[in-house]
């Protein structure tokens, strides 16, 4: 595969959006946005991937350099610049990428093969496919604190565990909906939003058991999910143009924000203090809290139509986001979506530089 120099697009940030409508609903109204400089972001680089296949979560290793694509049928493995580096086959139906680096292991988790790939991180090489307990497997989490995966099933709305050791599947954990993504605190507590309920849940990995459902409210359908560790805030993103700051040890929503159409990811840089949201409609929304604590959207900027998922480097503070080119929507079915084509070729990474507060 022919691999293209990266090209770069000036670009320049849009003004935020209001919180008009966040604000009636949130339990704690959300503060004004405040306008970025513009010396906050630069440009925006595009590598140029290409091949065929859709895509869902990537995950990005800082210490190696690496991003880990999954692209329907198998995992394109590629330098921060854009090369590949080789690929994890045989993914029927993958959504996402845990890395155990502990243990030098890499999971995939295949949708349409109601398994788990397990792979040598170092290279690459598959070790084992392991059958799990649940339906379309999506999000997938490694708990460092339990050596412990966890594949979170859409369709069967439950949970695999899976020791990251000895490989064997441990038992499964009834969400009672449909989860989506999923974050850990390091000390083996686990946390999932449920789409189709609106809840947030946190999970005793160790028990594995759930330890407690909290709504979400005004938030609706959410889908990406992030964690602010040293503050114990998490960051969720629904279907209604809003992202809720939570209190992870209360599961109080501390204020909610505005953030574009059509996000299915969130993002937390430890280093900047900065929050993400990715927007299919073509945005990148910008959070950061004041010096009282008090959150605020810093900026909005453009990214491109389809780029709704993301992966944060905290060590450049970069944040990549996959996409694609896409032709004509071709005209919907009564009661059905219609969906654009994407463009052969096409597929990218967009990459980000949002800038320090």
């Amino acid at each position: 595969m022919s691999i293209l120099s990266p090209r770069f697009i000036a670009f320049s940030l849009v003004a935020a959006v209001t919180t008009a409508n966040a604000a009636t609903a949130a339990p704690v109204a959300a503060p004004a946005p405040i306008a970025a400089p513009a010396s906050a972001a630069a440009a925006l680089q595009s590598l140029k991937v290409g091949g065929e296949g859709g895509w869902d979560y990537v995950t990005l290793d800082s210490a190696s350099g690496r991003l880990f694509v999954p692209r329907s049928t198998r995992v394109m493995v590629l330098n921060l610049e854009g090369k590949a580096l080789g690929e994890i086959p045989n993914t029927p139906g993958v959504h996402g990428v845990a890395l155990a680096k502990d243990l030098d292991r890499g999971f995939t988790s295949n949708g349409r093969s109601n398994s788990i790939t397990v792979f040598k991180l170092s290279t690459l090489e598959v070790i084992k496919e392991v059958k799990i307990t649940g339906e379309n497997p999506d999000a997938i989490l490694y708990d460092p604190a339990t050596q412990q995966v966890f594949s979170f099933n859409g369709r069967s709305k439950d949970a695999t565990v899976l020791d990251a050791k000895s490989l064997e599947v441990k038992g499964t954990i009834a969400i009672g909906g449909k989860p989506e993504f999923s974050v850990c605190d390091g000390k083996g507590r686990v946390y999932v939003n449920v789409e189709d309920t609106s809840e947030l849940l946190t999970i005793d990995a160790k028990a594995m058991k759930v330890a407690a459902r909290w709504s979400l409210k005004p938030l609706e359908e959410p889908t990406g999910l992030a964690f602010d560790v040293a503050h114990q805030h998490l960051f969720a993103v629904g279907s209604n143009k809003l992202l809720a700051v939570v209190d992870a040890k209360t599961g109080k929503i501390i204020t909610t924000l505005p953030i574009g159409e059509g996000c299915d990811g969130a993002g937390f840089d430890a280093g900047t203090s900065q929050a993400f949201a990715s927007n299919g409609e073509g945005t990148l929304t910008v959070i950061h809290a004041d010096a009282k604590g008090s959150y605020h959207v810093t900026a909005t900027l453009p990214t491109k139509k389809g780029a709704r998922t993301m992966a944060v480097d905290e060590k450049t503070h970069l944040v990549y986001l996959p996409t694609a080119d896409f032709g004509p929507a071709p005209e919907a079915k009564p009661g059905q979506r219609s969906r654009p084509p994407m463009i052969p070729d096409s597929f990218q990474i967009l990459v980000a530089k949002p800038g320090r507060p």
